[in-house]
């Protein structure tokens, strides 16, 4: 039976609709075949034959059964469809499976498979599965990781050392990933300075990529107590036990990566404030810079500005947040400081100069 055409128009709509639904229904799938993607190294085996590789190749370099060569190829054309893979055909037709900006990102030496294992971890993954309880729930106990776990993140770090090393090597890969691309694309911001001081700067990943670029400069690392004791010895940085909300040590200037998200508005200020008196004048080059998100900022494709959005509902397992200009600019003035620039020029992070 022929349909008129507005009872078609609506059918439409409504098979848009469900197609909407399973889309995102659907999107952990890709989650997970990234997952299994890095547990059976299928990055690698392609690296390993110079970056094309059919899937019998794939196979005799992973741990994958032979009986699930077929499932491998569907497992591949989500990782195609997804971006992660390419694909193109052989003469004969066969299959050949590329490295693509984003698959070679988990090979080499600096690869950011760390940082990936740890995003992916069942453990950071099945708290979102009660985030609807969550919101039931008043602020601010329990975070969503303690509501499943029973333990905050940190916590469970503590208490479980292979955990804890999961959470640090991650931590550690995307450090030297952002901090590689921020100095050779932000060079200037950090000329000119004689002093640094890296607040809640872990082992000093970051300051130490700063002091190797620029030898001229002093830079130090301030962390609690029992972070500082298992820091690295032997390098040009200085580490400083304290605690950022008590005081920071003085310097030209004062750097925080990926920090403020963790911190409600009221305990950023007390942050900020700390920082502003630790820094020099601005007329003498004193300034405070931070290297986080600013939803919104930088390219508006959808992909861009999606990431961003979700990172901010993921950082809500810690009660976290991810600001946009208006609540980075509200923050940094209630804190004193006098002006501010922001640089969006690392993917869906930002670089942000703060000046007193």
């Amino acid at each position: 039976m022929a349909l008129n055409g507005e009872q078609h128009i609506l059918d439409q709509g409504l098979l848009d609709g469900q197609l909407e639904l399973w889309h995102n229904t659907f999107s952990y799938i890709k989650s997970m075949a990234l997952k299994s993607a890095l547990d059976l190294g299928i990055a690698d085996a392609i690296h390993h034959q110079g970056g094309k590789a059919t899937l019998p190749q794939i196979v005799a370099k992973t741990a994958l059964h032979p009986s699930k060569i077929s499932c491998l190829r569907r497992l591949m054309r989500v990782l195609t469809v997804s971006g992660v893979f390419a694909t193109e055909h052989s003469a004969d037709g066969e299959a050949v499976y590329a490295l693509t900006p984003a698959s070679r990102l988990l090979v080499g030496s600096a690869n950011m498979v760390p940082i990936m294992n740890m995003l992916l971890h069942p453990i950071l993954i099945s708290p979102f599965s009660d985030l609807g309880t969550w919101f039931q729930q008043e602020l601010p106990d329990p975070d969503l990781f303690k509501l499943k776990h029973g333990k905050t993140f940190w916590e469970m770090a503590d208490h479980d050392p292979s955990y804890n090393t999961l959470v640090n090597d991650g931590m550690a890969s995307d450090s030297r990933f952002l901090m590689d691309i921020a100095i050779r694309e932000c060079a200037g911001v950090f000329q000119g300075i004689g002093s640094l001081v890296d607040v809640a700067g872990g082992h000093g990943g970051a300051a130490q990529a700063i002091s190797k670029a620029f030898p001229d400069v002093k830079c130090s690392v301030l962390d609690l107590d029992h972070v500082v004791a298992k820091a690295p010895t032997g390098t040009a940085v200085e580490y400083i036990a304290g605690d950022m909300f008590e005081s920071v040590p003085p310097a030209d200037a004062v750097f925080l990566k990926w920090v403020m998200h963790d911190w409600s508005d009221v305990d950023c200020i007390k942050i900020l404030k700390n920082c502003k008196k630790a820094i020099a004048a601005k007329d003498v080059g004193g300034k405070l810079i931070i290297i986080d998100m600013v939803v919104g900022a930088g390219p508006q494709d959808p992909k861009h500005k999606e990431t961003q959005v979700m990172f901010d509902l993921f950082i809500m397992f810690v009660n976290g947040i991810e600001r946009d200009e208006q609540e980075w600019k509200k923050i940094i003035f209630e804190a004193g400081f006098s002006d501010y620039k922001i640089t969006p020029v690392l993917g869906v992070r930002s670089v942000i100069e703060v000046y007193p």
